[in-house]
């Protein structure tokens, strides 16, 4: 016989898993889970994810309402001139490269994060918000430990932001001399600032005393934000962009933000190959994942970029005659960090979640006494093609942030999403190939060697059987072979339900995921 699961949720941190885990114990529901899970990743996953960044939510109830949530940052409402604005770059070493990022209050965007839990909690909830927070509240007051891929954000990625102010308070208290990656990180200062806003309401931290001393300091120290932009915040629910692929509907998120709708114009194009019968890993398959990839980054700049606050974008750019001639090109060929995390969560009603949240790198400021450092949206290069400052005021930045559900006959299927910027659609594309086309189990179609194809560039994995003769068939793109599975690649959590009704999950390795499961 087989055991019935409440539900299962996969996750960047085990006790980010864990903490969703806990709200099925006590009875709650998929989207109990995934709030309690938020919260805890600004705990257990603090070098991606934060209170003061954004974020997205898909859900999907057994009634078939389909909901997503966006709580991502907005840029200001208005803009000061540039020489008054603290707004700085900094070097960041990835080991194999060094980035820049530009960080200080001038790269802060209105956070969204918070917002978000409070409104999902509402429109979906069944458990007390004080019940959610537990968790987090928990781990921030007594500790948790840094597993591989934390220990590696905090003390070699990020270590230039976190240390930028250095007269202000930290907002890691990281115990044991030297850091090891089995550290404890403790936050008392955000244990309390989460257990008064769990008590007090989300108005405390968007009219409240923690909004009044962030835009006090953006004022006298260069920063964009106001009153007036933290006023009026709100959540938006949209309806979620929807493309069949196989026979299975997938939902994902819709315009302003650009990584859904390049996912679901990826799958179109792969719509029209068997890919089933080429073989996983084959020189054709990688072949067409290569060009599909580079096709879409053509679309992009061509059709979509410049459009994405344009009514009807998405029908627009993936109508049938918008295609056609990539399909074409297509055709012809085959016959010849990103600082994200992601929650996937299903439970045995048949309520689904798919989450994903990003702080960017990080701004270096830290609310004073609160213990949440604020995003740095407005510094980050992908989300401002036009330039630094050149942003349009008060809107919903866009974001490749894509989290996602593949439906089968209106019943969640398959719930997942990435971190990892522009390698979020790729990796995504790839897993749900995994699954639909190739009939992969969860864990091999998250674990199996991926692919990204960007600015001229095919970056394989090892582990793909034939990656050594691709070369020749590539003669527009340089291939670049990875020695191990890195986070480059992103971090697919995942969960499914299988036809016979199991709940079943798969963590990235790539960036030490957990599933937990009741």
């Amino acid at each position: 016989m087989i055991k019935k699961t409440r539900g299962a949720i996969a996750a960047g941190h085990e006790k980010t898993a864990e903490a969703g885990r806990e709200m099925f114990r006590l009875g709650g529901n998929a989207f109990d889970a995934a709030v309690a899970a938020i919260l805890a990743s600004f705990v257990t996953e603090p070098g991606l994810t934060s209170a003061a960044g954004g974020g997205f939510l898909l859900a999907h109830t057994p009634t078939n309402d389909n909901i997503l949530f966006d709580f991502f940052c907005q840029t200001p409402r208005q803009k000061r001139p540039e020489k008054d604005i603290n707004f700085y770059p900094v070097d960041v070493n990835f080991g194999g490269a060094i980035q820049e990022f530009h960080i200080g209050l001038g790269s802060m965007a209105v956070p969204g994060n918070m917002a978000g839990v409070f409104h999902v909690h509402q429109r979906l909830g069944s458990l007390p918000f004080h019940v959610l927070a537990e968790p987090a509240i928990h781990y921030a007051k007594n500790g948790i430990q840094l597993n591989r891929f934390q220990y590696y954000c905090l003390t070699s990625i990020l270590t230039p932001i976190i240390m930028a102010e250095r007269n202000r308070q930290n907002i890691f208290i990281l115990t044991g001399e030297p850091i090891e990656p089995n550290g404890i990180v403790i936050m008392p200062a955000f244990a309390d600032t989460l257990a008064y806003l769990a008590k007090k309401g989300v108005q405390e931290f968007y009219q409240g005393d923690i909004a009044d001393q962030l835009v006090k300091d953006c004022q006298t120290l260069g920063g964009y934000l106001t009153l007036e932009d933290f006023k009026h915040y709100r959540v938006i629910e949209r309806q979620p962009l929807t493309v069949n692929y196989r026979g299975n509907t997938l939902l994902t998120n819709p315009p302003p933000s650009s990584g859904g709708t390049l996912i679901a114009w990826a799958l179109k194009l792969l719509s029209t190959i068997d890919l089933a019968n080429l073989g996983f890993g084959s020189a054709r398959h990688l072949e067409i994942l290569a060009q599909v990839m580079q096709l879409t980054n053509a679309a992009r700049q061509q059709g979509l970029n410049d459009y994405l606050y344009q009514e009807d974008i998405a029908e627009q750019f993936l109508a049938d005659d918008s295609i056609v001639q990539y399909q074409q090109d297509l055709a012809e060929t085959v016959n010849k960090w990103g600082s994200t995390t992601h929650i996937s969560v299903i439970d045995e009603a048949g309520n689904a979640a798919s989450v994903t949240t990003s702080n960017g790198e990080g701004s270096g400021y830290v609310i004073p006494g609160t213990g949440i450092m604020v995003n740095n949206m407005l510094g980050e290069a992908d989300l401002n093609p036009q330039g630094f400052h050149q942003w349009q005021e008060n809107v919903r930045i866009s974001s490749m942030m894509s989290p996602s559900i593949v439906l089968q006959k209106n019943q969640a299927e398959v719930v997942l999403g990435s971190g990892g910027s522009n390698r979020i659609r790729t990796a995504i594309l790839q897993v749900i190939s995994n699954i639909l086309d190739f009939n992969m189990s969860i864990e091999q179609a998250v674990d199996s060697p991926r692919t990204h194809g960007e600015k001229g560039r095919f970056h394989i994995e090892p582990g793909l059987t034939e990656a050594e003769i691709i070369n020749p068939l590539l003669t527009n793109q340089q291939v670049v072979r990875w020695r191990e599975k890195n986070l480059f690649f992103g971090g697919v959590h995942t969960v499914m339900k299988t036809p016979e009704g199991l709940v079943v999950g798969a963590g990235d390795s790539r960036r030490d995921g957990a599933v937990a499961k009741l």
